[in-house]
């Protein structure tokens, strides 16, 4: 059974502890936290250690696996120390706070050999796959265009609980958007171009609230992407998946909308219209209509196997390093574009 580390035993830490509990090919064998105190019941509890240094753990312990979701300014250098120790990583989103140090740390893990997997947990969801099939599949066609949204209202309380998401940086583009930036280029291929424009005007704080953004994939195709956390809306992907049961769920909405040359789907919600016959395709002609059922599996525990078989160097990563520093170039670019006010190739 491998003995995994958690660092950061906050939200989403919890999580992967709880899962890790639950999962008969790992067990929790310590946690890392700069607050040792305030989580002595979890440790308690769970009967594991917990520790205040990275350090001091490594120190008492042989750990297989670790998993880092801490803050982000805190990636790379507890990564470096784990890198350095032959342990494979799992890191949350994003890789790091900045480019140069992301850079820096997939650089470590070329030279060390030691694998490193990025938390874009989405990228397990069961539709994914299914997604893949049906815009990969002759019924479709060539992708066309894609109009995506991540559309949702944070209460006054978020912002009063962290002061610091009122600031640059704090904002949706880097919180929520790069959850979408990845499934786009998994479905959609890879991104060329951007060009964004950003607003303040509803919440009048220094970060954004609300984003539109085109894209100019290498395929040639084209999408639209609008992001607001002050809209009033069930057009984002936690309300339209029910992936996480702490959003209401709306089953016959969708979020994303891919077109090709002979169909069309709406996604998550699977609903599928494509032309029987291509020779005939045509606005004057109705579609076939298909909706495919998904059954859910929780991709968080999906991610966790997949880390494990990682560990075992029985699969490669599915999320490397190099493809979370891949989503944080593009990120940059989109915010550049804001800033400059003009479209950002990803070759610059």
């Amino acid at each position: 059974m491998l003995k995994l580390l958690v660092i950061g035993p906050g939200l989403i830490g919890k999580k992967h502890i709880a899962l890790i509990c639950d999962n008969l090919r790992c067990k929790l064998e310590a946690i890392v936290t700069a607050h040792p105190a305030k989580h002595k019941d979890l440790s308690e509890d769970l009967c594991v250690p917990i520790y205040n240094l990275l350090d001091e753990a490594l120190s008492h312990h042989q750990f297989d696996g670790a998993i880092i979701a801490s803050p982000n300014n805190l990636h790379v250098s507890q990564a470096k120390v784990l890198l350095k120790n032959q342990i494979p990583l799992l890191i949350e989103k994003p890789l790091s706070s900045t480019i140069e140090s992301a850079e820096e740390l997939v650089h470590l893990s070329q030279t060390e050999q030691v694998p490193v997997l990025v938390g874009h947990h989405r990228t397990y969801s069961s539709y994914v796959d299914a997604a893949k099939k049906i815009i990969t599949s002759p019924q479709f066609g060539r992708l066309v265009s894609v109009q995506a949204s991540a559309l949702f209202y944070k209460p006054t309380q978020y912002f009063l609980d962290g002061p610091w998401r009122t600031e640059l940086g704090g904002g949706p583009i880097l919180i929520n958007l790069i959850h979408d930036i990845g499934m786009l280029r998994s479905l959609c291929g890879e991104i060329a171009t951007v060009f964004a424009f950003g607003s303040n005007s509803q919440r009048l704080y220094e970060v954004e609230d609300t984003v539109a953004i085109s894209f100019r994939f290498t395929n040639g195709a084209l999408g639209t992407f609008l992001l607001s956390d002050c809209a009033a809306s069930y057009k984002s992907w936690e309300m339209t998946s029910g992936e996480n049961p702490a959003y209401p769920f709306f089953p016959n909405e969708a979020s994303y909308h891919f077109s090709g040359t002979n169909g069309s789907l709406d996604y998550p919600n699977m609903k599928f219209n494509f032309f029987a016959d291509k020779e005939k395709a045509s606005w004057w002609n109705g579609f076939v209509k298909q909706e495919k059922h998904i059954d859910f599996v929780d991709p968080l525990e999906k991610q966790l196997d997949h880390f494990i078989d990682v560990i075992k160097r029985n699969a490669k990563p599915i999320v490397s390093a190099e493809n979370g520093l891949m989503n944080m170039y593009v990120i940059e670019a989109i915010s550049q574009s804001i800033t400059q006010q003009r479209p950002i190739s990803l070759r610059e």
